[in-house]
């Protein structure tokens, strides 16, 4: 049987472990695979854009699990009550190619959104840093601001959005947090004093959301909104004159914030600063910038670390057939209907009058077409 998270087993696990102890085992996870990143299967993600937004088949693999999520992305959505952003991923055994486990990940992908930013902030951001500026308040802005205080020690969060409502919610779903809550009037209120900036708005726009007069020696700016071709949230000076951290460089090269650089603009990847292979900060005045659109191993890590915090608790579901005779795929049908098995038991019966001489296979047995 395959095993199976549902939407209600992760409000359930998360209640039992509490949201910040969930978001600091999730980070360990992410970090633990960027540690060993060249032994992983990589690709960029195969996106379908439509004038409505996108549909993304995001896969990893380790060589042991293979990893693949299901996600989409229509900023239009939430006019007519739906998610921006919805997501169900599979984790499966490489050596028989059988899913182990299928999991919702819309919550999943929010959380490990927040989690690999407050990993790379960990790596890039002043050790000091106590005050974080979220420039839009959708779905992803309470988990970046609790991953960014479980992990980093942020204090005080300012928040903008053009909705105010969106604010309303950021604030009333803050309330009891434990963090210092500013609403902003402006973008450039938001950012002043700020250590951290994330960057999380939604519309499919080169929009410059954050401009070279908001930035001041020492921030570390976490783009998460530009993740799609044509999508960007940073007035490309920024990106010009900081320090800049990709995930998968082929990736981000078409969807981040240096699409709108040269394409031999220099860049490092994540994974070597975690591993020492490359320097993150070095100078306190230093801007860096972790230009992220979410890669498929930090899927992958999520699946594993849901999979492993709730081992005890997994359901499964009948999604793979279970046969006594792994070649007889149509038996399975047979057994379980009354008319099939008149049908095979006349079949059978017919046979006996035919020839006794064996007749050869079309195919050969276990190459069914896939």
């Amino acid at each position: 049987m395959t095993q199976f998270i549902g939407t209600s087993d992760i409000r359930t696990l998360l209640r039992h472990t509490g949201l910040e102890p969930f978001l600091i085992g999730l980070a360990g996870y992410i970090e633990a695979d960027f540690r060993r990143w060249e032994s992983f299967e990589k690709a960029a993600r195969l996106a379908s854009h439509s004038r409505d937004g996108v549909i993304e088949l995001m896969p990893a693999s380790d060589g042991e699990l293979y990893a693949m999520k299901f996600v989409n992305g229509h900023p239009g959505n939430t006019a007519g009550g739906k998610l921006t952003v919805t997501a169900f991923g599979v984790l499966a055994d490489v050596s028989t190619g059988y899913p182990v486990l299928v999991s919702e990940m819309t919550i999943l992908t929010a959380l490990r959104t927040a989690a690999t930013s407050a990993v790379a902030a960990r790596a890039l951001a002043r050790p000091d840093s106590r005050v974080l500026a979220l420039i839009g308040a959708g779905a992803q802005s309470e988990f970046q601001a609790l991953a960014f205080k479980a992990l980093l020690g942020v204090e005080e969060v300012r928040v903008v959005d053009l909705d105010t409502e969106a604010m309303d919610k950021f604030c009333l779903n803050l309330a009891t947090s434990g963090l210092r809550i500013i609403r902003a009037g402006s973008v450039a209120e938001a950012v002043d004093g700020a250590d951290i900036v994330t960057t999380c708005t939604a519309d499919k726009t080169r929009a410059r959301v954050l401009t070279p007069d908001h930035v001041v020696p020492g921030m570390h700016v976490n783009a998460i909104g530009g993740d799609c071709p044509g999508k960007t949230e940073l007035h490309p000076d920024i990106v010009a004159g900081a320090s800049v951290f990709t995930e998968y460089t082929p990736q981000t090269r078409v969807e981040g914030e240096i699409q709108q650089m040269p394409a031999d603009f220099a860049v490092i990847e994540l994974w070597q600063v975690l591993t020492g292979k490359a320097a993150g900060r070095r100078s306190a005045g230093e801007v860096t910038l972790f230009d992220s659109v979410g890669f498929a191993i930090e899927d992958f890590s999520t699946l594993r670390y849901a999979r492993d915090l709730s081992r005890a608790e997994i359901r499964d579901i009948d999604l793979i057939p279970e046969l006594d005779d792994p070649k007889d795929l149509f038996g399975l049908l047979a057994a379980q209907s009354p008319k099939w098995a008149m049908i095979a038991a006349s079949t059978a019966a017919g046979s006996t009058r035919q020839s006794q001489s064996p007749r050869p296979l079309a195919t050969p047995s276990g190459s069914p077409n896939t």
